[in-house]
């Protein structure tokens, strides 16, 4: 009886042990199956390393001998799959059709042209133009030597023109404080650009008179002791170049006479009358003034005028000695119109 058990046993762990072994070769197979056969049918579609920010996982597709067929139909579908999405990709001429670059087309007219009539109820724009004036080109030597470099002195001979009535003598006189705002503003930067020029040891006689003339009214509009010094120095080495100029020894003997030293100008001032330049006897007839020599400068006033009859400027500086004033040229400033820009 125990025999027959026995046989029993060996025979049933015999099959179990089969089983096991058949399970585990099933189980090693597969995977290298499915893996062989997902790298067969996706060869063709893999991405490339270049692109690599559209990486695609994929998972492998188990599979087992009972069914081929539907590996195979699964595998066929995904190759119509990739055939179709090859076909409707766009190819690079494609592509390039339907880019779009954009050229500039003609320029046309949208609106009404109100040029050719006024439409109604609108009144048409009317520009008129007034006051137009020319500043004469001036070009002078930049220094002293021959065939020198000359300078554009257009604006600043006409800035110099239209302030001097108003800035050239002391005290300064301006129809308002926007004006001589502006007026000071714009010495600053005159003579700031005239200063590498006039420092030169080389400088012009022009280029020195135009700083001097520059400084000078500086120094009259409160703008530093600077001004003061370079005008003197410009002047002094001006009158070294030319000593008979009369506008340079008017404006040396200006700047002393004005500044306090009338001993010291009137030298210079007197050369400038000599050489026949009126507003020298004028400067004169300050220094005067200002010396308490009152009867001294009514009559060289009163001389000048039967000299220059047609001077407006005279009469009305024998009147304010007249009424009992020190400074001749307190006159009424002119009514000028100095631009905030240069």
């Amino acid at each position: 009886m125990s025999q027959p058990n026995n046989n029993h046993t060996k025979h049933y762990k015999s099959a179990t042990l089969t089983a096991l072994a058949a399970a585990c070769a099933m189980m090693f197979a597969a995977p290298a199956i499915a893996a062989t056969d997902t790298t067969d049918a996706s060869s063709a579609s893999a991405p490339s390393a270049i692109d690599s920010s559209k990486r695609v996982i994929r998972r492998a597709q188990p599979t087992s001998s009972v069914q081929p067929a539907v590996q195979q139909n699964a595998a066929s579908a995904t190759a119509e799959q990739a055939a179709q999405a090859t076909a409707n990709a766009p190819t690079a001429s494609e592509s390039t059709r339907a880019t779009r670059v954009y050229e500039r087309g003609p320029i046309t007219a949208t609106g009404i042209d109100i040029s050719s009539g006024q439409l109604a109820n609108i009144p048409a724009p009317q520009v008129q133009v007034s006051s137009v004036s020319f500043v004469p080109t001036l070009l002078i030597p930049q220094t002293t030597a021959v065939g020198t470099d000359k300078l554009d002195v257009s604006l600043l001979d006409d800035f110099i023109k239209e302030v001097s009535p108003n800035a050239r003598h002391y005290p300064p006189n301006f129809p308002n404080r926007s004006q001589r705002h502006y007026a000071r503003e714009k010495i600053k930067v005159l003579a700031e650009w005239i200063e590498p020029y006039a420092s030169a040891p080389s400088a012009s006689f022009d280029v020195l008179l135009r700083a001097a003339k520059l400084n000078g009214m500086g120094r009259n509009l409160d703008l530093g002791s600077d001004f003061a010094v370079r005008g003197g120095s410009y002047v002094d080495r001006a009158i070294k170049l030319q000593p008979d100029s009369g506008e340079a020894n008017f404006l040396y003997g200006m700047m002393l006479a004005e500044g306090g030293g009338f001993k010291e100008g009137k030298k210079y001032l007197d050369k400038a009358a000599s050489l026949g330049y009126t507003e020298a006897e004028q400067s004169l007839a300050q220094s005067d003034l200002l010396s308490d020599r009152r009867n001294e400068a009514l009559e060289r006033l009163r001389r000048l005028e039967q000299q220059v009859p047609d001077n407006s400027v005279i009469r009305q500086q024998i009147k304010l000695i007249e009424e009992g004033k020190y400074y001749i040229w307190d006159l009424p400033a002119p009514n000028i119109n100095i631009k905030p820009t240069i």
